[in-house]
């Protein structure tokens, strides 16, 4: 009767535990409610964006439902959602950009380039007012009710899903 040599069963069975561990965890819900998710939008740290109309907490605070979207330029999935943001914004829904470019010229060579859906925007340059709002990167989209409450935090691009599965109902449940 041979023994079985540990050196030879461990690597199978630790293998084995983490495929477990990987295979159970792709169905596992990581994301986590926005701290931000109902209450009031946090404050602005923002400074202009060339000529370009700036916001602060009196326009997120005005009638209506608004869209909040932080983008850099630099940003690849920014660019796959734009053309969703200017159809929103053709829709006549009030869009507001932070972005997060260090360059302002950036900023603006890819509104001329891909257009401008914002009907302001500001430059967090220090990083102040993501920190604030709890954007952990770009694009982040929040939409904002009458009262200036966040009823949607949304990290990642918006797709023609995304907006039909979360961002539209989110829309309607701010109205």
């Amino acid at each position: 009767m041979t023994k079985l040599n540990p050196l030879m069963v461990a690597p199978p069975l630790v293998f084995a535990a983490f495929a477990l561990m990987f295979y159970f965890g792709l169905g596992k819900d990581d994301s986590h409610p926005s701290a931000r998710q109902g209450g009031p939008a946090p404050a602005l740290f923002l400074s202009p964006v060339g000529p370009e109309p700036t916001f602060g907490d009196a326009e997120l605070r005005e009638p209506g439902v608004k869209l909040v979207n932080v983008w850099a330029s630099w940003c690849t999935p920014c660019r796959a959602e734009h053309p969703i943001l200017v159809m929103l914004a053709e829709e006549g829904l009030p869009i507001y950009g932070i972005n997060r470019d260090t360059d302002v010229d950036k900023a603006l060579d890819f509104l001329e380039e891909l257009g401008n859906p914002y009907t302001a925007l500001g430059m967090d340059q220090g990083a102040r007012t993501a920190i604030e709002w709890g954007a952990t990167g770009v694009p982040e989209t929040f939409i904002i009710d009458s009262e200036g409450i966040v009823v949607l935090r949304f990290a990642g691009p918006i797709t023609q899903r995304v907006l039909e599965s979360t961002v539209r109902p989110a829309i309607e449940a701010a109205k």
